[in-house]
């Protein structure tokens, strides 16, 4: 289908509505807090939608990087084909050749030198850990496909990427926590959970370098690509840094 829509789940509130607008920004928060859920033809589409409702809806904070944000409750973007066009929003400034060498970083990992890389993570977990003498390196997905292959209903094909040996001291720490992939009716579904996700400027590129991932879990499995479910805890949007970013998404306020 090619019509999506916004689902709407939250707790009862007395507090008073808030949509900040692409040039006005207000201070506010509303304690009470529930799971959005989006649900889009494509992954761009989602990721369209979601910066939409973030800025509409949320509220200013100050990290504690003392980086302005505009945050927002859980959301979860829902896709039930996550290989449907667009893949990237047309309103992103990332678009297709940036995307495409972020999935190739992520499958097969970049000689560039960061604190961490989602390939690392993925593919050779275990930095700086020793078990029975040895250095850990454990490649997550390698497991998550056997595990499939071996129990095809399984609910434990679940990578993760925190390693609190080296994160809990990390000034950038793995916003990606945990990749779940499950197995139903000859389709591979995958589900991830984002800690904080900056929706604006990295989300559309995270969706689709994971999205390949699934692809290639999917194939070397000989089945097909199901739903990819995009969990945010924290979705954000850095409004002053990334300002012109914002303009194209909302159209200089015609759209929001």
């Amino acid at each position: 289908s090619n019509v999506h829509s916004l689902s709407v789940f939250r707790s009862s509130s007395n507090s008073i509505p808030f949509r900040p607008h692409c040039n006005t920004y207000t201070m506010y928060h509303d304690t009470h807090f529930s799971m959005r859920i989006i649900r889009a033809p494509s992954i761009g589409r989602a990721h369209e939608l979601v910066i939409k409702m973030i800025l509409e809806k949320g509220w200013i904070l100050q990290t504690e990087d003392e980086e302005a944000t505009i945050e927002f409750e859980e959301v979860t973007l829902q896709v039930d084909t996550p290989l449907a066009e667009p893949a990237v929003s047309r309103d992103s400034r990332f678009q297709q050749r940036f995307v495409e060498q972020y999935a190739r970083d992520l499958l097969h990992g970049t000689h560039a030198s960061f604190e961490y890389d989602y390939h690392g993570r993925l593919f050779d977990w275990g930095e700086r850990l020793i078990v029975d003498g040895q250095p850990v390196h454990i490649d997550q997905i390698s497991y998550i496909v056997e595990k499939i292959r071996s129990s095809p209903s399984t609910r434990r094909a679940i990578a993760i990427t925190w390693n609190p040996v080296i994160d809990q001291n990390l000034d950038n720490c793995p916003c990606l926590q945990l990749v779940q992939c499950v197995l139903r009716d000859r389709k591979l579904h995958m589900r991830v959970i984002f800690r904080s996700n900056d929706m604006l400027t990295a989300a559309g590129a995270n969706m689709y370098a994971l999205v390949q991932l699934q692809k290639s879990i999917a194939d070397a499995l000989c089945v097909t690509c199901g739903s990819y479910t995009h969990i945010s805890l924290i979705p954000h949007i850095y409004f002053i840094r990334d300002i012109n970013d914002i303009e194209p998404f909302c159209k200089k306020g015609e759209i929001i």
